[in-house]
């Protein structure tokens, strides 16, 4: 198996913005992507053009309808879907009922999953304020449990990717999350690992003048080996890689990305992430160690997406998601050369799918 190029959807330009998904689908055709990870919030945006009142938001019928339109998009293209995320704020809700909810909604996304033709699923650990998320990590593992035999129970059967984020309220770290899908031990549960992610909670901290932690350094170096050591490869479904921006001044009160009811890892990851090799950018974040024992140390094989964060992302200029897809193009070249990796090599569109959809 080869490395394979994703990019997420919302990652080549917001929708609020006017990016329309047919303009950013075709920005990743050009530059080379194979994959997207679709973001929810675009399919429920090309939804709209199939609601009859679309002022109340996107009907579960409307999403179907829209699911089937985005994956005839993506074949014309020769591009596929990895995954449907991100099922967000699901674990350890200390509020059953909405437990509960989640859980019929995870069941429409199984649907929705189906006509997409993907087959993977990603939950982010919880990020709602802490006094709606338990510290009992035994609930956490058993309410993901309930999902990936959930999943199990589909034919064919749902995997899910549980990925850390560097804000998360509980989990908040690769080890923590590589504890939790060992203890809900499902061959469908496994993990995202993102430099970001990584990087973002032991190496920067935004709130700091410096940027960092005490001892970043030391913390990454300790954190690699110990990757290396611990994850069994085949747990990870897929990596994500990107970087982030140094900022000039602390992330606090009065800093222009400071948002009171957001952890400033958080407000940083929405406005400040980069490419991979961006350093003329502001990059400054171990993304090459992190990657090295992706590749290398774990020796990982398979989707390498690029999910972008930035406040470009919300400019309105049509030129926007030609931009970023040419970034990331640029960035995925630097990552092959910089990690000597095996490359899939993007298929030929079919032709004739083609000009019949036309």
């Amino acid at each position: 198996m080869a490395c394979k190029l994703a990019i997420t959807s919302m990652s080549l330009g917001r929708c609020y913005a006017g990016h329309s998904f047919v303009a950013k689908l075709d920005a990743a055709q050009k530059y080379g992507y194979q994959g997207i990870e679709l973001f929810h919030e675009d399919l429920a945006d090309v939804a709209k053009g199939f609601d009859t009142m679309p002022l109340y938001g996107p009907t579960r019928k409307a999403e179907l309808a829209a699911a089937r339109h985005i994956l005839r998009l993506c074949k014309d293209r020769g591009i596929e879907i990895l995954c449907l995320q991100p099922f967000s704020h699901y674990d350890g809700l200390l509020d059953r009922e909405e437990h509960k909810d989640r859980l019929d909604q995870l069941k429409f996304w199984f649907t929705l999953a189906r006509e997409l033709e993907t087959d993977i699923i990603q939950i982010p650990a919880n990020f709602l304020p802490a006094e709606r998320v338990t510290e009992d990590l035994d609930l956490i593992v058993s309410d993901l449990r309930e999902v990936a035999d959930m999943g199990l129970a589909m034919d064919p059967p749902i995997r899910f990717a549980y990925e850390s984020l560097c804000w998360s309220t509980r989990v908040d770290t690769w080890e923590l999350c590589w504890e939790v899908v060992l203890r809900v031990d499902r061959p469908n549960f496994g993990m995202c690992l993102d430099t970001f992610n990584i990087a973002g909670r032991i190496y920067a901290d935004p709130a700091a003048s410096s940027g960092k932690t005490e001892d970043a350094e030391d913390a990454v170096r300790e954190s690699i080996a110990s990757m290396v050591r611990q994850v069994d490869v085949n747990k990870v479904f897929y990596v994500q890689v990107v970087d982030a921006e140094r900022l000039s001044e602390p992330l606090v009160p009065g800093h222009p990305f400071y948002n009171a009811d957001q952890p400033a890892r958080m407000s940083w990851s929405r406005n400040c992430r980069l490419f991979y090799g961006e350093e003329d950018r502001g990059a400054y974040l171990p993304v090459a160690e992190i990657a090295e024992a992706f590749f290398h140390g774990l020796g990982f094989k398979g989707w390498v997406s690029l999910e972008l964060f930035n406040r470009r992302m919300a400019d309105e200029g049509s030129d926007v998601p030609e931009e970023l897809a040419k970034r990331g193009a640029i960035s995925w070249r630097k990552l092959q050369d910089d990690m000597m990796l095996t490359v899939k090599p993007k298929p030929k569109p079919d032709v004739n799918r083609v000009f019949a959809s036309l």
